[in-house]
């Protein structure tokens, strides 16, 4: 076999020059650590290459042998990182199981194990595991949980259905400046996502945007305003009040009565341009992970007030990037911690 150049080693790798450097001063009895200094190596890999690469009879480091043996390592294949830990293999398993991204699953470990290198993993790896090896160290049957089969976004299009004007409709554009940066708990996002034509079914769905948490909203009799009106009432009346100040939606007739809900909650309806939904973010973003529970087409109505409330726990207690891989329901619960200290605090 060919000895391989030095030109195909990257920076990490120790050179062929560098281990006849190595061999040349531990014949002249320089120790380990010395050697280490002189060739800006740590003593642990001088001390590794000489115990790996000696001759069994003579015990003289081989410096050629060494360098075309490394060569020939590093070209065969290895395990992956999956395959090769079981405890990794577990948890990239349980939460693939949960609907979460390589990216979320990634981001998440590093939450739940900060002081563990063996539970880092890069998306990446786990795209690699489960859609191009062969046989893939995880199961064919885990590919379904991936939350999307497209490589590439699919284009929304341009919405063709018409919005009636909206009696008493305060536009976006008035809505208070510390709505626009998340920081300030309170401001909501709102829309319905629609089941099938013949079932004239729908779900609402409401995202709060410092924390990303979702409540779902159950629509048993239709989507008519007044009962919109009263299911969103019902539902945002049980925030606590610094949890709940604006609320803004698109311009759909399901919110013909928004001062219906104002006058129950307090909350203020903003409204957004017509055919914009990147205006709402949060919620357009959650209503693509929840077509992944109801695909569109289906009918709606069949599920339970049970069913969504499950659905919305799942959705709360993934991690998102922007969140630092934390969950929506774990910064909602530092901010009601937060909130309570602060009333024991103000307490006479």
């Amino acid at each position: 076999m060919p000895r391989p150049a030095d030109a195909e080693y990257v920076a990490r790798y120790l050179s062929q020059d560098e281990r006849c450097e190595i061999a040349r001063l531990h014949d002249l009895g320089w120790s380990v650590r010395a050697i280490g200094r002189r060739l800006d190596r740590a003593p642990s890999t001088i001390s590794r290459e000489l115990a790996r690469n000696r001759d069994p009879k003579t015990g003289h480091y081989l410096p050629h042998h060494a360098h075309t043996q490394a060569w020939v390592r590093q070209r065969r294949p290895k395990p992956s990182k999956i395959a090769a830990d079981p405890r990794l293999r577990a948890w990239v398993r349980y939460m693939l199981k949960q609907r979460l991204s390589p990216e979320q699953i990634s981001g998440r470990l590093k939450v739940r194990f900060p002081d563990d290198e063996s539970m880092r993993i890069s998306h990446e790896t786990i795209y690699q595991s489960l859609l191009v090896y062969p046989r893939g160290e995880l199961t064919r049957e885990l590919k379904v949980h991936l939350r999307s089969g497209r490589t590439t976004r699919k284009s929304r299009g341009t919405r063709t259905n018409k919005h009636s004007r909206i009696t008493d409709a305060v536009s976006i554009h008035d809505r208070p400046e510390e709505v626009e940066d998340r920081k300030i708990p309170g401001h909501h996002e709102g829309d319905l996502i629609k089941g099938s034509l013949a079932s004239n079914s729908a779900v609402g769905t409401i995202v709060e945007r410092h924390s990303g948490f979702v409540t779902l909203i159950h629509l048993p009799e239709g989507w008519a305003a007044e009962k919109v009106a009263a299911a969103v009432s019902a539902e945002m009346s049980q925030l606590p009040a610094w949890f709940a100040k604006t609320l803004t939606w698109d311009r759909g007739t399901e919110m013909a009565r928004h001062t219906d809900i104002t006058a129950a909650t307090g909350i203020k309806v903003y409204f957004a341009d017509p055919y914009s939904p990147q205006q709402r973010p949060s919620n357009e973003n959650t209503n693509g992970l929840l077509r992944e529970y109801m695909p569109k087409g289906t009918d709606l109505s069949v599920h339970t007030r049970e069913d969504l409330d499950a659905i919305a726990k799942q959705l709360n207690n993934r991690p998102r990037k922007r969140l630092g891989f934390h969950t929506p329901a774990e910064v909602f619960a530092k901010l009601l911690a937060e909130d309570q200290t602060k009333g024991v605090a103000t307490t006479p």
